[in-house]
């Protein structure tokens, strides 16, 4: 039997789906943002690749959880 995700990773597929990149590209577009700050981030995927809201947040969740060792 197979786990449920939860948490921001359970948008993934969905994200992959609708944006056409993988998880790891947006990481590593986050990663190399000169944007520190989760709000910061969250907005300029919204304004700059066009991700809605719960998108991006669940991205820099993720992103800025897993940098911090969470």
């Amino acid at each position: 039997m197979t786990e449920t995700v939860k948490g921001p990773a359970s948008y993934f597929p969905s994200i992959e789906k609708k944006y056409g990149r993988s998880i790891a590209e947006w990481k590593s577009l986050i990663h190399a943002s000169p944007l520190t700050k989760h709000m910061e981030l969250v907005s300029w995927l919204k304004t700059e690749h066009g991700l809605g809201h719960g998108h991006a947040n669940a991205l820099v969740a993720h992103t800025l959880a897993e940098a911090s060792g969470k």
